[in-house]
């Protein structure tokens, strides 16, 4: 993990041509510079390293998560979840305002005003509680919606995680586990993964996991927060009443992917490492598009949300506008911001998110 230098040269330059005004515009023409979006306190711990990694003062130990460019509520929640524009303006609003200009006109034809994507920063202060997300047909037969939650995560630093069940498991069986809290037994037929920084992960729908104490990730997912808790003791919250989507265990258990799963069939959803530049997820590319840059670069129009990894940079508009990159820095790029050019600075890298190709 980079932490973010005090000062940007490309920003200080007078030479340099006008630098981008997010404040100005809910319809910008220009990459926007993105605050922290930190959903207060969350029933598991974490968030400093968001803090160090934005150069931020830490205000709790239960913000783990940062929903970047977000257009997506917490499950159940009207508002929280939602990333502010930097005057205040919410950025779904800006979206539902005028679709075609933050998201094209062919993603719009294809998924209306639906931005398609939800990426977070997460750093887990713990061990995340075991579970899984429910697939799109799930998600449309239960809950009506047209997103379930297949996810990536792109590594900022080394951790393991439980990823899928290493042997076939009865509905029996893990009705009873979760019934009873046996937390050993499903973390015991489940494969423990070592994930290295710069490892991009994909991880499907159904799939149960549990991501591992010192994990610090950019994670990609379907826009939507569709949890289904196999395990909450210990933790802050209350996995009966709240851990089953309001579909009760016994119907949301239904989601979960009981294949063994074999240890070559785990290893491939590891889809990229540190080496990686370009394309880093192709497994997931119905979902969501994730490339890594380094060094200089051009980029065509699209929606995207760029979170930059190390160093400084540039994002240079067509009109010469320029905006600054550093790392800590979250950007949402409308789509009519149109080709941009990556001038990079000192060891600059970043990870571009974008919505799937229209079909």
């Amino acid at each position: 993990m980079t932490t973010r230098p005090a000062a940007d040269p490309t920003a200080a330059d007078p030479t340099a041509g006008p630098t981008a005004d997010a404040s100005a515009d809910v319809r910008p023409t220009h990459p926007v510079t993105l605050p922290a979006n930190q959903p207060p306190e969350r029933f598991y711990r974490g968030g400093a390293r968001i803090a160090e990694f934005r150069g931020e003062p830490v205000t709790s130990e239960r913000v783990p998560e940062d929903w970047v460019g977000s257009t997506t509520t917490l499950f159940g929640e009207p508002t929280l979840g939602l990333s502010p524009l930097p005057r205040g303006d919410l950025l779904a609003d800006a979206v539902a305002a005028d679709p075609v200009h933050w998201l094209g006109a062919e993603h719009v034809a294809a998924s209306g005003p639906d931005t398609a994507l939800l990426v977070k920063l997460l750093d887990a202060g713990e061990r995340l509680p075991v579970h899984a997300h429910p697939d799109v047909p799930f998600a449309g037969e239960h809950l009506g919606l047209a997103h379930g939650k297949t996810e990536a995560w792109i590594a900022l630093a080394d951790a393991d995680v439980h990823l899928a069940f290493a042997r076939d498991v009865t509905a029996d069986e893990l009705d009873r586990w979760v019934a009873t809290q046996d937390t050993a037994a499903m973390l015991g037929a489940m494969h423990r993964l070592h994930v290295r920084t710069g490892d991009a992960v994909l991880v499907p729908a159904g799939l149960p996991h549990a991501i591992g104490a010192g994990a610090f990730v950019v994670e990609l997912q379907e826009p939507t927060d569709l949890s289904i808790l196999l395990e909450w003791d210990g933790f802050a919250i209350d996995g009966p009443r709240d851990g089953h989507l309001g579909l009760g265990h016994a119907t949301a258990l239904r989601a979960v992917d009981r294949r063994g799963w074999s240890s070559d069939e785990v290893a491939g959803l590891v889809q990229a490492d540190a080496s990686t530049v370009g394309s880093l997820l192709p497994g997931g590319a119905a979902f969501f598009r994730a490339d890594r840059v380094r060094g200089d670069d051009r980029w065509e129009p699209s929606f995207a949300v760029v979170v930059v990894t190390a160093g400084t940079g540039t994002l240079v508009a067509a009109d010469g506008t320029r905006t600054p990159l550093r790392a800590g820095a979250t950007l949402v790029v409308p789509h009519a911001a149109g080709s941009l050019d990556v001038v990079a600075g000192a060891d600059l890298e970043l990870v571009r998110c974008r919505p799937p190709l229209p079909a």
